[in-house]
């Protein structure tokens, strides 16, 4: 499907193995207008969008993708053990980020910007890698701080709202961190979501599954990985009182994580993962419980043959599971909203107004 904040000309659709998967068609002809890049270097994965503005009216901002990759690339694995970036793990990154330079390279770009997340604020030698990708790959990464990170999650997911529904839990299940976000929405279309509180949860994917484990989960574990993420989203309903909202109805949520995606297109059957067919859909919260039980019958082997995770993603899916499980438990919506965007869709919308 096409969604409704912008027209892709090459799908981001990852494949199991965490490569960038492309629908066949022409290749933008470059030097047909001036393009805009968005890098987003978390701590499981390096994306890159290079799109380019379309004329909308009412000054709506739309673009049409010309350029993407996702790779996996784990930068934060062992992170919470040692404190550092590991070797392999920045090889790892640097070899996406020059993919991604050399990409860019190939269009009009009249304006990038390229940011790190979760694992670089963590990491003590964090300037001494940031230093080396610029050096290797020419990229000036800036780390950016929760609150930048949760604005431009908003603004990438901003169109997916309904505007008939006065509050969002807006969440990102990362591979270091879990952003949650509480919003207010204005009736008005053209109005920006007013956030109203974020918390960032220093648990992610990564982070859990080196904890619990990423092979065959018993209950008893899953239910531990849920409890922990649970006794960190009280003390955000004790200050903002969320669940009175949503027994009142008046509360959405949508998920910009590779968990509701990857869900998703399980509960889809889907051969091969499509983003079209994922990103604005709708998730019943009994339906995310469902795969998940499947999910938890398997083993890391299992999980991997499915065809919308894979090899990269056995050992993290339920870790995933685990979070968007505490999520629902703490505010017990009936579906979400699944996005397949986020920040970099939020740097372009940054981006393209000075176009």
């Amino acid at each position: 499907m096409v969604d409704e904040g912008f027209l892709p000309g090459k799908a981001d659709d990852h494949g199991a193995d965490g490569a960038t998967q492309r629908r066949a068609g022409p290749r933008h002809r470059r030097g047909s207008g001036p393009a805009y890049a968005a890098i987003d270097l978390g701590t499981n994965n390096c994306r890159l969008l290079v799109a380019e503005p379309l004329a909308y009216p009412r000054g709506s901002q739309r673009f049409r993708v010309i350029d993407a990759f996702s790779r996996i690339v784990r930068l934060g694995e062992g992170l919470a053990q040692n404190g550092v970036l590991s070797e392999p793990a920045m090889d790892r990154a640097i070899r996406a980020l020059g993919i991604c330079a050399h990409k860019v390279s190939q269009h009009n770009v009249a304006g990038l910007q390229a940011v790190a997340t979760e694992a670089c604020r963590r990491a003590t030698n964090c300037d001494s890698f940031l230093a080396r990708a610029q050096a290797e790959t020419g990229l000036d990464l800036t780390i950016i701080d929760v609150q930048e990170e949760a604005a431009l999650a908003v603004a990438g997911c901003s169109e997916l709202l309904d505007r008939g529904v006065p509050h969002a839990v807006i969440f990102d299940i990362g591979g270091g961190s879990t952003e949650i976000i509480w919003a207010h929405v204005p009736a008005d279309p053209a109005a920006e979501p007013v956030i109203a509180a974020t918390q960032s949860i220093p648990t992610g994917v990564v982070s859990l599954s080196e904890a619990y484990g990423g092979d065959r989960i018993a209950p008893e574990v899953y239910e531990a990985m849920v409890g922990v993420i649970l006794r960190e989203l009280d003390r955000f309903e004790l200050a903002n009182g969320i669940r009175a909202r949503v027994d009142d109805q008046a509360v959405q949520m949508i998920g910009t994580s590779g968990t509701v995606t990857t869900l998703t297109g399980q509960k889809l059957g889907l051969r091969r993962y499509d983003r079209r067919k994922v990103d604005g859909t709708r998730l019943s919260i009994v339906d995310a419980r469902e795969v998940t039980a499947y999910l938890l019958s398997l083993d890391y082997a299992g999980r991997a043959a499915q065809p919308c995770i894979g090899h990269d993603r056995a050992d993290l899916v339920i870790a995933g599971c685990a979070i968007l499980e505490a999520i629902c438990r703490a505010w017990p919506v009936a579906s979400l909203r699944v996005a397949d965007r986020g920040l970099r869709e939020g740097i372009l919308h940054r981006l393209m107004p000075a176009a």
